[in-house]
């Protein structure tokens, strides 16, 4: 495994500081710490997009019933990853990551644990090659069977829009009726979140694209959306169990739950 380049902020480690993990070197810090001056604002959209992330693994793994998770653009392990949400409702989930990121897979050894019952594996595979992810993931999950198709704070980093709704388009069209895709993302929905999008992506890190809130709702085009619908992340079925979010729900991030007919 190469060296990891510390002389430019990468996107995996920057997201990890600002959600309170330790994998992260100073010059991530600095452009995090730069960009909390510009939009502190991006800090409440780290942490929100998590706990959207253990909302929603909950609900799919209890109240829909799935047991199968894909989760593509996995990022460095947390608290409460997908397989640990997952297994704590159902333990016999099967969950696959993929990245194809060094930095990720460097750290993938922390993500492959699971309860006796379940299976947690890690791919190295790309999201630009998606027959390529579902034929892998196969060797886990029975695609015949519904799988949760999770895509969280990940699609930014296509430029084109047409092309990442063409990926996603493609990824679900190899997974079964009663599959549910899962997304939430940051919008260029303030001034604020435009300013820090721009700020990150002239820092020498591979660039990521804040979308409207319309192109995230047309990742769910064809599919049936699972109530409220397309919403701030903090509105997702806000859960009275859970960590409270931040005090405002007006993050520049919205996300969907969509359930393939």
């Amino acid at each position: 495994m190469p060296d990891p380049d510390t002389s430019k902020p990468h996107s995996a480690r920057f997201w990890n500081y600002f959600v309170g993990g330790k994998d992260h070197y100073e010059v991530d810090r600095q452009i995090g710490d730069e960009i909390k001056e510009i939009f502190p604002g991006l800090v409440d959209v780290a942490v929100t997009s998590r706990r959207f992330l253990g909302r929603a693994v909950r609900h799919l793994a209890g109240e829909a019933g799935l047991r199968q998770f894909l989760d593509i653009g996995t990022g460095l392990p947390t608290a409460d990853n997908t397989h640990q949400v997952a297994q704590r409702v159902a333990p016999d989930a099967r969950i696959v990551y993929v990245d194809n990121d060094p930095v990720v897979l460097a750290h993938a050894s922390a993500l492959l644990t699971s309860t006796p019952e379940g299976i947690t594996t890690f791919l190295d595979a790309d999201l630009y090659d998606p027959e390529r992810v579902l034929e892998a993931a196969a060797g886990t999950l029975d695609l015949s069977r519904p799988v949760a198709l999770m895509i969280l704070n990940t699609l930014g980093h296509v430029a084109d829009h047409d092309q990442a709704l063409d990926l996603v388009r493609r990824l679900l069209a190899g997974l079964p009726s009663g599959s549910h895709l899962v997304i939430s993302d940051s919008t260029a929905t303030s001034e604020g979140m435009i300013a820090a999008s721009e700020a990150y992506n002239a820092s020498g890190a591979v660039p990521y694209h804040v979308r409207s809130i319309g192109e995230i709702a047309a990742f769910f085009d064809g599919l049936d959306l699972v109530d409220p619908g397309i919403v701030q992340v903090p509105e997702w079925r806000p859960d009275a169990l859970g960590p409270a979010d931040p005090a405002t729900a007006a993050v520049d991030a919205y996300c969907g739950v969509g359930r393939k007919p």
